[in-house]
């Protein structure tokens, strides 16, 4: 089978011949459909993440179709349409049995991480992280919900943002789109933070009360304004730089919660006397529980959240793809068909 194959921070992603993997007891092989190209990949191939495993197939958006079932799968069968939880935690620790995988401490399987993952035409999985799609769900828009989705969900989670509360999304791309729409969903009022009209635009048709664009605009400033001077009190901070870290801060209300999701080289700079005075909280949100998955696909079916894809792509494009991801050109969600 065909597969996309990293051999190493700063090299070209490959598209090689690999042998099509074989379930084994209580695993699923699914044939991939379609996979959503999240920014992380771009921070292995840039080195901001050591994945310590090469060469690996990338790719942790995955949905597809149930192609062959191993022994003792009763949850699943042959031909149904699935979405691929990308956590395979341990079972044993303490967060694995708080239904956490997201944070296992010893995990068996990530996939796109440190297990081959869906930038290929098949991918093998355990039966209980195939989770069925409803059929008014595309293959393109499930993978997205895959990573997308539910990140906005546990990073809402991690901050318990109230009714009427002023959220602030700083950087409005797959996974802040989705932020807009779920925090519209609790009832807050959401100013969206990007520097790309076309984007703003589209968080604003999502639900977005007030945008900002910070190419214009002095994006603390207009925070403060907007809250008729108190701040925000959430802050999802997606872009990981010195300037929209520091800015975050900056912008909080009396306890107000910055929630990290974005990350790269630079560090945060942070005087606790910022947060001591308002007694604000810095969190950090990652990836996401089983659990958010099948809400977020339930979410995503009922139509309360619109999966904005950007264009459907092939394996053999995916260096252009992370090229125009990089430069920031995606509207949504880049999704690669394997079979293109």
């Amino acid at each position: 089978m065909k597969a996309v194959r990293f051999y190493g921070p700063g090299k070209p992603l490959i598209i090689e011949e690999v042998p099509k993997p074989a379930p084994g007891p209580g695993e699923v092989l699914v044939r991939v459909n379609a996979a959503g190209v999240c920014h992380t990949d771009l921070h292995f191939i840039d080195g901001v993440l050591n994945l310590g495993v090469a060469p690996i197939t990338l790719g942790h958006e995955i949905a597809g179709t149930i192609e062959e079932v191993g022994p003792g799968v009763t949850e699943v069968k042959v031909g149904d349409r699935v979405i691929v939880y990308y956590y395979v935690g341990c079972g044993r620790c303490r967060f694995c049995l708080r239904g956490e995988e997201n944070l296992c401490e010893n995990p068996k399987a990530e996939y796109g991480f440190i297990t081959d993952g869906g930038y290929a035409q098949y991918v093998k999985v355990p039966a209980r992280n195939a989770v069925k799609l409803p059929d008014n769900i595309t293959f393109e828009q499930a993978a997205p919900i895959g990573c997308s989705v539910t990140t906005a969900i546990h990073a809402t989670r991690r901050a318990m943002p109230n009714v009427g509360d002023y959220v602030v999304v700083y950087g409005v791309g797959a996974v802040g789109f989705a932020l807009i729409q779920y925090n519209k969903l609790i009832g807050a009022e959401v100013i969206a933070v990007g520097r790309t009209d076309s984007k703003l635009r589209l968080a604003r048709e999502l639900g977005a009360d007030y945008v900002i664009n910070t190419r214009v605009e002095d994006v603390v400033k207009r925070v403060k304004e907007i809250t008729n001077g108190k701040g925000a009190d959430v802050v999802y901070e997606l872009v990981g730089s010195r300037e929209t870290m520091n800015n975050s801060v900056r912008m909080l209300a009396r306890r107000g919660r910055l929630v990290f999701i974005g990350y790269g080289f630079d560090k945060l700079e942070v005087n606790p006397l910022d947060l001591v005075v308002k007694e604000a909280t810095i969190t950090a949100s990652v990836g996401n529980t089983l659990e958010e998955l099948i809400e977020a696909v339930k979410l995503v079916s009922e139509g309360k959240i619109k999966v904005i894809v950007d264009r459907v792509s092939s394996l053999g494009k995916i260096n252009e793809e992370l090229d125009r991801l990089r430069r920031g050109e995606a509207l949504g969600r880049i999704v690669i068909d394997p079979w293109a």
